[in-house]
């Protein structure tokens, strides 16, 4: 037994909102496209709730544009959204680790992910780290101590970035290093150096997502 504790996720309506931002900034989903509050909770597997909440969040977000009927069309994205997107968010989760440095943050949780994160990647199962890489960034968020923070920071997340090129374990594998070096910063109290590294795992997103979006 390796005394791992659970890894903790985002709430269900920012998981939706993750898996519907990805599907929509990847063009799996279409410009012009309608989505239908049932339809999409059973093909999501979750309640009308959390959908109807994600459909509000991606709203604000300039992503879709809700009807009357329950249902919303899709907006689409331009380069210009993304990098809108992925800027904001680097410097979110860049003061989010200064925060955490600068409130001595219990990194136990941080710790443990990562464990889970090497683990999975040593026996090669590369399937599960989408859900490890949403719990490290999870995690650096709660650990900052601010509930607005979170809030955001929740409501801006989209999944993995993968690069065209690039399968899931490979896109593991690069990810935990960078996710490893982030944490040593803050676990060293080098503020500015985790808020260095953590936008310049952000940008690095940006690109890998910038390949899809040109193909």
């Amino acid at each position: 037994m390796l005394g791992l504790k659970p890894v903790k996720l985002m709430p269900a309506r920012e998981r939706v909102a993750s898996a519907l931002r990805k599907a929509i900034i990847s063009r799996q989903i279409k410009e012009g496209e309608t989505l239908a509050l049932e339809a999409t909770a059973q093909e999501l597997g979750v309640s009308i709730t959390p959908v109807r909440e994600a459909f509000q969040i991606l709203a604000r977000d300039g992503l879709l544009e809700l009807k009357q009927n329950k249902g919303a069309t899709v907006l689409g994205v331009t380069e210009k959204t993304l990098r809108d997107h992925y800027q904001i968010r680097a410097v979110l989760e860049g003061y989010a680790c200064v925060l955490c440095v600068e409130t001595g943050a219990d990194l136990s949780a941080l710790q443990n992910c990562l464990k889970v994160s090497e683990e999975m990647i040593a026996s090669g199962d590369s399937s599960r780290y989408s859900d490890m890489n949403q719990s490290f960034h999870y995690e650096i968020w709660n650990a900052s101590g601010n509930e607005k923070l979170v809030t955001m920071l929740s409501e801006l997340w989209n999944g993995l970035s993968m690069g065209v090129q690039m399968t899931e374990m490979e896109y593991a594998k690069k990810s935990f290093v960078e996710h490893k070096e982030i944490y040593e910063a803050i676990a060293a109290k080098g503020a500015e150096t985790a808020r260095a590294r953590m936008e310049k795992h952000i940008r690095r997103s940006l690109d890998d997502m910038l390949t899809r979006y040109r193909e």
